[in-house]
């Protein structure tokens, strides 16, 4: 089973008039971060909400990105607890971490994207049986969730009752089902062509119109999509990371 989504992220300094747009997110992830102030190992929870950060030195950053079945037994930590939370894995796994930092420190992105996997997935490997069907049913529920994909639906396709779906889901995603789609479709709309039609955009991404796709867009992006797009976006904050 596929469990980890490695990503690198090598960023170089803002210039004064860009501003960094961190995206609401349903996985939680792990990064190696490296810049000025040193090196550490920081796990952001699933992001509820768009962040904008002001402009500035950017670290180097290696992700690794969980699905939402294996994520609390990689981290060992329900993700409940991680949501709109930025965390040092030293508060996780204690030692472990350090341990963890010291051996990937010197190491390029790819050996650090590696090392990072390797042990996300020895703690995956260490759970139960029963551990890794409640993965494997998470997963598939999150993947019928993301083709648009309704509870009742969902539940039907795998088997289970909703009020057994909803609980068993929110407590390994984070999220209850609905917001998890939801935030699904508005990263989708993100991804989308810059110029394309609102309307043709919402059907695309499983919207029922536009007006429903302007409301859960502006609900997690703080500003209508049409602003998002001609670049009026909220005042910048600080990095969360640099307060760690």
């Amino acid at each position: 089973m596929r469990t980890l989504e490695a990503e690198v992220l090598t960023r170089r300094a803002h210039t004064d008039h860009e501003v960094h747009v961190r995206a609401p997110d349903t996985a939680a992830v792990l990064a190696f971060r490296s810049g000025r102030d040193g090196t550490g190992l920081v796990v952001l929870g699933p992001r509820t909400r768009a962040s904008y950060f002001a402009p500035g030195d950017a670290p180097r950053c290696v992700t690794i990105r969980l699905r939402p079945g294996p994520a609390g037994a990689a981290l060992g930590v329900t993700m409940r607890g991680l949501v709109d939370r930025v965390v040092l894995l030293r508060d996780l796994w204690g030692a472990a971490a350090d341990t963890l930092l010291d051996r990937l420190a010197a190491r390029d992105d790819a050996e650090v994207a590696h090392g990072l996997a390797g042990a996300l997935e020895e703690r995956v490997r260490a759970g139960s049986a029963a551990d890794a069907a409640r993965a494997d049913l998470v997963d598939a529920a999150a993947g019928l969730l993301t083709g648009a994909g309704r509870v009742p639906e969902v539940a039907r396709e795998l088997g289970v009752s909703e009020r057994h779906l909803r609980n068993l889901f929110h407590d390994a995603a984070g999220l209850s089902p609905k917001r998890y789609a939801r935030i699904h479709r508005v990263r989708s709309v993100l991804a989308g062509a810059r110029e394309e039609p609102w309307a043709e955009l919402a059907a695309e991404t499983g919207f029922y119109d536009q007006s429903h796709l302007s409301a859960d867009f502006r609900a997690v992006m703080g500003v209508p999509p049409g602003a998002f797009r001609a670049g009026r976006l909220p005042a910048p904050v600080p990095c969360a990371w640099s307060r760690l």
